[in-house]
């Protein structure tokens, strides 16, 4: 087995403590750079405000129409921002099907670690818009309160 240290490690995302020792668990190689790309897909830029330019504009992608146009533009994007920001990737190709689910765009991200050739992906479900859920508040019932209340 190759020495992968050059590949890094670092605290897994999202952040786990270690039942065991009460320590925050580590993610190294491979699974170190699957949690990179999806940090930087997860992460809207100027979100940080130490690193303006980290991330992704995948969140601006929510409300689209899913035409080839918009998803090639959407492809290419996610291909550049995730090139620049991870060094230790190359080759990312970004295939989307839009069939599996309403709604859901699924989002295939193959990338090949570089130093050691090692193809990997990863599958990202992203979800176009979300559906209309109902809203808690019941007008008559909070109006006809407060009057009640005032009355007295």
């Amino acid at each position: 087995m190759p020495n992968k240290k050059f590949l890094g490690s670092g605290m897994k995302f999202p952040p786990q403590i270690n039942a065991a020792t009460g320590r925050f668990m580590v993610s190294a190689a491979e699974q170190s750079v699957k949690e990179s790309i999806y940090l930087i897909l997860m992460t809207q830029r100027t979100e940080r405000f130490a690193r303006p330019g980290f991330g992704s504009n995948l969140m601006s992608y929510t409300f689209m129409d899913t035409s080839i146009t918009a998803l090639n533009m959407m492809k290419r994007d996610l291909a550049e921002q995730i090139l620049t920001q991870e060094p230790r990737v190359s080759d990312v190709e970004i295939s989307t099907d839009t069939q599996t689910k309403d709604g859901c765009l699924i989002v295939t991200i193959e990338y090949v670690v570089s130093e050691t050739n090692q193809r990997d992906n990863l599958v990202f479900p992203f979800y176009l818009n979300a559906e209309v859920e109902e809203e808690a508040y019941e007008p008559e019932q909070y109006e006809t309160e407060q009057y009640d209340s005032e009355r007295e």
